[in-house]
C-alpha cells in the first residue's frame, strides 16, 4: 500500500512501527481497526453479525471499496463530459491528492479516470509515469498522447510493430498462393480498405496531435527510404483520408497534401478522371511555389501508392483506347497528359526523397509522339486479329497479312520499356489488358518484352499480382510449349537467379517466386509433365531458402506428385529453365 502515508492514511510503515512499540499487540491491532475502519455508527453493531456469517473484515471492506471506488469512477467521467471551466480545476485538485496512491493497485484505476479526462497533465506526474513501465502501459491512450509529444521513441515502440504489422498484411494479400482470379488485391474500395484494424488503431493513437501525425509521416518517409516498400505510401494515403472521412480539422487543415490527396481520392472510388477533377489536380500541381518544393516529396508518395498507381495506368489505357476508336493524337489530350505527368510523379518518389531533390521530372515528349503510338499500333493489331478471328474461314485475311499484325512489337515499344518508367508501366497494364481478353498471340506478342522493363519494374509484386490473376482463365494455353517458354521461359525464370528473385521493388521475401507458385498451383494440372518437373526443380532451391514458402512447395509437390513422370530427369533438362533464350520470333 506504498503511498498512502503521503495522503495522511496509516499504511504498513504506521502499523510495523505500533507493533514493535506496544506492550499488547492484540489491543494495538484493534485500535488500528477501529481508527482506520468504516467511521460509520450504526455499523458497528453490524460487523459482529457479519462474523457470524462468516464473512471475514477483509472481504467486507473490499466490497465497499470496489462499491464506492465504481461510483467514484462516474463521477469523474461525468466531469469529464462537463465542459465548463471548473472541470479542469476540479480534476488538478483530485489528481494532486490521489496521484500518490497511484502504485495501490487498487485504487490506480482512479487515478488514471483523472488522467484520462484532463485535457492538459503537468509534466511532473508524466515524467513519473514513464519511469514506471507498470504506470506507463496501463495509462490510457489519451493520456499516452502527452507523452509520446516528448518521447518520440516511446511513441516508435508502439508505431513501428503496427506498421510491419500494416505490411505484412498487405503482402499476404498480394502472396496468397491459393487465390484465385477472383481475388484481386485492388478489388476493394478505398473506404472499405480504410476500415483497417491497424488503421484504425493508428487513428486512436494519432486523435487529433499534429505532432504525432507528423511523426507517423516521418516513420512512414523513413521506412520507405530505407525499404522501397511502396506499402508505406498506401499507409500515408489511407491514414490522411481516414482523418479526412472523421473530418479532424486540426491536422487535414495543416497537410499540404490534404486536398490534392482528396481529390485523387474521389477519382479512384468513381473510376474517373473527369475534366473538372483532371482541373482541380493540375492547378494543384502547377499552384507549388518556390520554396515549397518539399510537398513534392509528399505528393509523390501519395502517387507512388500502388493503388494510386493502378487507378492512373488503367485510366491513360482507357484514354488511349479512346483515342485509337476516335483517331484522336495522344500529346492534344489534356487529361492523358495529366494522368502520365502524375504516374511520373509518382514513379520516381523514392528517387526524389532520397536524393531530396524536390523537382517535378519532365515528361518526355517522345513517350506522347513515339511509344504511345507504337502502343496504339499494338492495340490496333489486336482488334485487327480479333475481329478478323470472327468471320468465316473464306473471308479472313490472308496468312502474310494476319502474320503482320502477330510479329514483333515495333522497336519504339520495346526500347522505351527498357528506359522510361511511364512506359514500362503502360507496357505492363497493356499485358494485363490482352491477358484479360485471353489473347493468346497477343500475350506472347509482348509478355517477354517485360523482362527488360524499367528498373525490373514488371517483377513487383503487385504487377505480379495482377498478371497471374489474368493468366488463371488462360489455363488450356498452358498446355501449349510454345506459350510456357515465353510465359515461364522468358518472363518468369529469368529473374530468378538475379535480384528481384528475392526482393521485388521494396516488398521483400522472394515475391517472383511466390507468383510463380501461385500460378503452377492453379495450371500445373495442364502443364506438359516435363515443364512441369523443370519448373518444381528449378523453384525447389528458392523455396527451400524461405522457411515462409516451404509449406506451400511442399503442397504443390504433393498435389503435382502423380503427373511428374516418375523415370530419371532428362538430358538438358535445366537449359531452358535457368537461362533466358532471346524472344521467339512469331
Amino acid at each position: 500500500m506504498a503511498g498512502l502515508e503521503e495522503v495522511g492514511i496509516p499504511g504498513k510503515e504506521f502499523l510495523r512501527e505500533a507493533l514493535t512499540n506496544c506492550s499488547d499487540p492484540l489491543r494495538a491491532i484493534e485500535e488500528f481497526q477501529e481508527e482506520n475502519g468504516i467511521l460509520l455508527p450504526s455499523l458497528r453493531p453490524m460487523l459482529p453479525l457479519l462474523d457470524l456469517h462468516g464473512v471475514c473484515r477483509l472481504e467486507f471492506h473490499t466490497s465497499v471499496l470496489e462499491e464506492l471506488k465504481e461510483r467514484l469512477l462516474q463521477q469523474i467521467e461525468n466531469l469529464g463530459k462537463n465542459e465548463s471551466r471548473e472541470k479542469e480545476r476540479k480534476l488538478k485538485e483530485m489528481l494532486q491528492k490521489s496521484f500518490p496512491v497511484i502504485r495501490v493497485p487498487s485504487l490506480r484505476p482512479v487515478v488514471m479516470c483523472i488522467l484520462k479526462n484532463m485535457d492538459h497533465v503537468d509534466d511532473k506526474y508524466l515524467k513519473q509515469l514513464v519511469s514506471d513501465k507498470t504506470l506507463y502501459k496501463e495509462c490510457d491512450v489519451q493520456v499516452k498522447r502527452q507523452i509520446w509529444q516528448e518521447h518520440q521513441s516511446l511513441f516508435g515502440d508502439e508505431v513501428l510493430p503496427l506498421l510491419a504489422q500494416y505490411v505484412g498484411e498487405k503482402e499476404a494479400a498480394l502472396w496468397d498462393t491459393k487465390g484465385g482470379t477472383e481475388a484481386s488485391f485492388f478489388s476493394s474500395s478505398p473506404k472499405q480498405r480504410r476500415q483497417g484494424q491497424v488503421l484504425q488503431q493508428l487513428l486512436l493513437m494519432v486523435g487529433k496531435n499534429v505532432v504525432l501525425y507528423d511523426m507517423v509521416l516521418q516513420f512512414l518517409r523513413t521506412l520507405f527510404l530505407r525499404t522501397r516498400n511502396v506499402h508505406y505510401c498506401t499507409l500515408r494515403v489511407e491514414l490522411l483520408m481516414a482523418l479526412h472521412d472523421l473530418d479532424v480539422q486540426d491536422i487535414i487543415a495543416v497537410d499540404p497534401c490534404h486536398k490534392f490527396t482528396w481529390c485523387l481520392d474521389a477519382c479512384i472510388r468513381e473510376k474517373n478522371v473527369d475534366t473538372k477533377r483532371s482541373r482541380e489536380l493540375q492547378g494543384f500541381l502547377d499552384s507549388i511555389k518556390r520554396g515549397q518544393e518539399q510537398v513534392l516529396g509528399d505528393l509523390s508518395m501519395t502517387l507512388c501508392d500502388p493503388y494510386a498507381i493502378n487507378f492512373l495506368a488503367q485510366s491513360a489505357m482507357k484514354i488511349i483506347n479512346h483515342l485509337i476508336n476516335n483517331e484522336g493524337l495522344p500529346r492534344d489530350n489534356q487529361v492523358l497528359v495529366l494522368v502520365l505527368r502524375m504516374m511520373a510523379l509518382g514513379l520516381q518518389a523514392w528517387d526524389m526523397i532520397s536524393g531530396q531533390q524536390y523537382k517535378e521530372p519532365k515528361l518526355d515528349t517522345q513517350l506522347m509522339t513515339k511509344f504511345i503510338p507504337a502502343l496504339m499500333s499494338l492495340m490496333v493489331d489486336d482488334q485487327v486479329r480479333a475481329l478478323n478471328a470472327k468471320l468465316p474461314p473464306d473471308d479472313r485475311e490472308t496468312a502474310i497479312t494476319t502474320i503482320e499484325h502477330s510479329g514483333p512489337p515495333p522497336d519504339a515499344y520495346q526500347a522505351y520499356i527498357q528506359e522510361n518508367a511511364v512506359a514500362s508501366v503502360l507496357a505492363i497494364y497493356y499485358t494485363f489488358h490482352i491477358s484479360r481478353q485471353r489473347d493468346r498471340i497477343g500475350v506472347m506478342r509482348v509478355l517477354g518484352t517485360l523482362a527488360g522493363a524499367e528498373g525490373q519494374r514488371a517483377y513487383q509484386d503487385p504487377f505480379l499480382h495482377t498478371l497471374v490473376g489474368h493468366l488463371l482463365p488462360m489455363a488450356e494455353e498452358f498446355s501449349q510449349e510454345d506459350f510456357c517458354t515465353v510465359v515461364f521461359d522468358e518472363f518468369f525464370l529469368g529473374c530468378l537467379s538475379g535480384p528481384s528473385g528475392s526482393s521485388t521493388g521494396g516488398s521483400g521475401g522472394g515475391g517472383p517466386v511466390r507468383h510463380l507458385l501461385r500460378l503452377l498451383w492453379h495450371v500445373h494440372s495442364r502443364l506438359p509433365p516435363v515443364r512441369l518437373q523443370g519448373l518444381l526443380k528449378a523453384l525447389q532451391p528458392l523455396a527451400q531458402a524461405n522457411e515462409s514458402m516451404r509449406p506451400t512447395m511442399q503442397a504443390l509437390q504433393e498435389k503435382a506428385k502423380d503427373l511428374v513422370p516418375a523415370s530419371s530427369e532428362p538430358e538438358n533438362l535445366d537449359s531452358p529453365l535457368l537461362s533466358v533464350p532471346a524472344p521467339a520470333s512469331m
